[in-house]
């Protein structure tokens, strides 16, 4: 696994974040600083733990629907990167709801929409400029220069969805697809200036959110994911992309 200065990974308390900050940490060529942020982490001992016993390990508080939490959080992370920006950010905070015509609201739908698609793209906003430092400081494209990963979902896959009622899930469907085409809209923006973007579908993890009859348990999914990032090229810019480093139907 090539080496990463920093990462900056959202949605930490537990799930695929928590397991992120846990392999990152373990890992022989891991980031020197692992910055991991969760809305409240004093809810989390497996977090708090991690940052006490491994070296490196920071953690943010970080409401990713909250400008205000995002600009203190901007600030913290700058104090920990210094003039060597940030490496890679992870947008991973997500909630999940499975809502069918009958079941599904108003509510749900924009709430859903708030979490998975707007607070990504303003996140990557806010924290651009730390992203911008690390990639004048590399010619080479990749994770270890600058890079923004959204983590997706094969549910919104709109070539995928058909007439399968497995693909039909209005909130957490549509705002994955609306994601892609945040990831598609910043790749776009984000390539001339030499940041990787890329949208990464994890696999069906065994999670509080993926449920317990998922294919994957959460250590399978991220030790995929963790080598499909290191791997990325410019060849990867823009793409969307599995746990595997397989392409994905838009």
């Amino acid at each position: 696994m090539a080496s990463w200065g920093s990462v900056l990974i959202t949605g930490c308390s537990r799930g695929i974040g928590l397991q992120l900050v846990k392999q990152l940490s373990e890992s022989s060529s891991r980031p020197a600083d692992i910055i991991a942020t969760a809305r409240n982490p004093a809810g989390s001992a497996a977090l708090l733990e991690l940052s006490r016993t491994r070296p490196g390990v920071h953690v943010i508080t970080l409401d990713v629907c909250s400008e205000q939490s995002i600009s203190s959080a901007l600030e913290e992370v700058q104090s920990i990167v210094g003039n060597q920006g940030l490496n890679c950010l992870i947008n991973n905070a997500a909630v999940g709801s499975s809502r069918s015509l009958q079941s599904v609201t108003r509510e749900t739908m924009m709430k859903t929409f708030e979490v998975n698609t707007v607070a990504p793209l303003f996140v990557t906003k806010a924290f651009l400029p730390l992203l911008q430092t690390a990639a004048a400081r590399s010619a080479v494209m990749g994770v270890h220069r600058a890079a923004v990963i959204n983590i997706s979902s094969i549910l919104g896959s709109i070539s995928n969805c058909g007439d399968s009622t497995t693909f039909r899930n209005y909130a957490y469907g549509t705002s994955k697809a609306a994601l892609n085409m945040v990831s598609r809209c910043l790749a776009a923006d984000l390539g001339p200036v030499g940041i990787l973007c890329v949208s990464l579908h994890p696999g069906w993890v065994k999670t509080d959110m993926g449920g317990a009859h998922a294919d994957l348990t959460v250590e399978e999914s991220v030790s995929g994911i963790l080598s499909t990032l290191s791997s990325f090229t410019e060849q990867d810019h823009g793409g969307f992309k599995d746990y595997r480093g397989q392409t994905l139907p838009w």
